[in-house]
């Protein structure tokens, strides 16, 4: 591809935002795919999300919106007449465009950038049994991309039993194919023998991990935190019996990458830009 003489503009927007690493993992898409792109920090008015991303559309020439806490469910508003299957089964998202004819489009990354992931470490969520941990935001969305990759089981678990249930009947609701190959419970319902164990709570950001005693790790299971840090997670050093674990740094890259070919076309390799973010954050906090 040849580079544009204009550079497009992208942006990430949220609050905070100041520790947002998606400048730069988009500088690197944008290098391998031959583009010339700004990706700038936007630090939205928490009161006033939607005149902000009005204006980066509308007066400044923007292409494309990441959006982060506290704004996936707003952008779900913003976007409610053109949005993605996955956006809708979220009820959030997190990548924003608009097309020639001035409408706001919505789509849910999140799920792909995790399965997509899962793929990476060799662990393809096919015929898998899973176990979620959570049922917020982060858990509703990657239960249907999980599902529709075509795992055998996908079980939820949450301390409060009647938010997992929810997102059972959600699904029940909008995907009733699926809702068969789903189950819930409380945060003590977890017994069994799992293939891959997803960490999808906020407890690794406390330095807490679910107390799950009773799980047991399939002979080539994985362990896997949503959440990622510059050391191995709370969660998997609880995970010591799993074979293989894995902190959430890749889901990050990746669902990046999908944001990226939806406004661009070209699909990242993610694995330079992963190696070398990693070898930052080591870096950062030696």
């Amino acid at each position: 591809m040849s580079h544009s003489s204009t550079p497009l503009r992208f942006g990430v927007i949220g609050n905070p935002i100041a520790h947002s690493r998606s400048p730069a993992i988009h500088a690197q898409f944008a290098q391998q795919a031959g583009l010339s792109l700004s990706y700038e920090r936007i630090l939205a008015p928490l009161d006033d999300f939607t005149t902000c991303c009005m204006d980066f559309f509308q007066q400044q020439g923007g292409k494309g919106l990441n959006v982060t806490v506290p704004f996936k469910e707003q952008a779900y508003q913003l976007a409610a007449h053109n949005l993605s299957p996955r956006a809708r089964h979220a009820a959030a998202v997190n990548t924003l465009w608009q097309d020639e004819h001035g409408a706001i489009h919505g789509c849910n990354t999140d799920g792909i950038g995790l399965c997509t992931d899962l793929i990476r470490l060799g662990h393809a969520p096919e015929g898998k049994k899973i176990l979620l941990i959570g049922a917020g935001g982060a858990a509703r969305g990657v239960l249907f991309p999980l599902l529709e990759q075509g795992c055998q089981q996908v079980h939820i678990i949450n301390r409060t039993r009647s938010r997992a249930a929810a997102l059972h009947t959600n699904l029940a609701e909008h995907a009733p194919e699926y809702s068969h190959r789903v189950s819930t419970g409380g945060l003590e319902d977890h017994a069994g023998d799992w293939d891959i164990v997803i960490n999808a709570s906020s407890s690794s950001m406390s330095a807490h991990a679910p107390d799950l005693p009773l799980v047991r790790f399939t002979a080539q299971a994985l362990a896997y935190d949503m959440y990622y840090a510059d050391r191995p997670t709370a969660f998997m050093l609880s995970c010591s019996a799993a074979p293989h674990r894995s902190d959430g740094l890749g889901m990050l890259v990746a669902q990046a990458a999908a944001s990226f070919e939806i406004w661009n076309g070209y699909k990242p390799n993610i694995v330079p830009v992963l190696e070398h973010l990693r070898a930052q954050l080591a870096a950062e906090h030696r």
